[in-house]
């Protein structure tokens, strides 16, 4: 793959949904990882305004000098950048109180996504406020694959440049746009978490591995086509690829009858 031309195609898409949904710029939000470092250095490259947001929630130092490093580099190259730091722990706190009295047991998964669903709302205030579009920043293997991440969290957006990108490929657009080796190097994480806990631990496969997996699953392979640690990292895509199907389709409609109209 071409790294500069699919920038290039990027950028000219980003601009042209801008340009046709009558917005002025774009609102993402920066995690210190990979996904969300290419994706706001393609919105900067699209010479629109770019807010970049950091929304810690018990976020670990790791991560945030790494959000805080990408946002100073993309500072230094580009002046269309304007950065935010909305501490989120307060309210996230504030929200559990609520949620979590005692006659309700914790759910830590779903207080986890309830982490991302404030920056979800973060998001869209900031958005509201400036006419901008809100970025996503899954990428294929993420959206498509295993469908990682929180519905109505970071899956509430406007616009998902990276989506048709393998995690393998956004890394090589990283590389080419010249993002900081610490990003691009570090452990995968949602950030949702009070531990340092990455993806691929969650998951149980490397992204790597779920990549061959979703490349097997197009040539329409079966479970019983491998075998040892092959076979059980196919067996973990289909799991999730099922689990969270509704994560990728539409919204189920109840479609009301002709005759029920009458």
């Amino acid at each position: 793959m071409d790294n500069s031309k699919l920038i290039k195609h990027i950028v000219k898409w980003l601009n042209s949904y801008s340009k046709n949904s009558n917005t002025k710029g774009f609102i993402i939000g920066v995690s210190g990882g990979i996904d969300s470092a290419v994706t706001s250095t393609l919105c900067c490259r699209t010479n629109l305004p770019t807010i970049c947001l950091e929304m810690p929630i018990y976020q670990s130092d790791k991560e945030l000098e790494r959000s805080k490093n990408h946002i100073l580099w993309l500072k230094n190259n580009y002046n269309n950048i304007e950065s935010k730091y909305i501490d989120l722990t307060s309210s996230f706190e504030e929200i559990k109180s609520n949620l979590c009295d005692n006659s309700t047991e914790i759910n830590n998964l779903a207080l986890a996504n309830s982490r991302s669903r404030l920056r979800m709302l973060t998001l869209y205030y900031h958005a509201a406020i400036n006419n901008f579009l809100v970025v996503g920043t899954g990428n294929k293997v993420e959206d498509f694959g295993v469908g990682f991440y929180t519905k109505y969290g970071d899956g509430g957006v406007d616009i998902s440049p990276i989506a048709d990108l393998m995690k393998s490929e956004v890394k090589d657009i990283g590389k080419e746009m010249g993002i900081n080796n610490e990003i691009i190097t570090a452990d995968p994480t949602d950030g949702l978490w009070d531990d340092t806990r990455t993806d691929e631990v969650q998951i149980g496969a490397t992204y790597n591995e779920l990549e061959w997996a979703m490349n097997e699953l197009k040539k329409e392979k079966k479970v019983s086509d491998f075998n040892g640690r092959e076979r059980e990292v196919f067996q973990i895509l289909l799991n999730f690829n099922s689990s969270n199907k509704h994560k990728m389709v539409p919204i189920p409609i109840c479609e009301i009858p002709n005759d029920l109209r009458v």
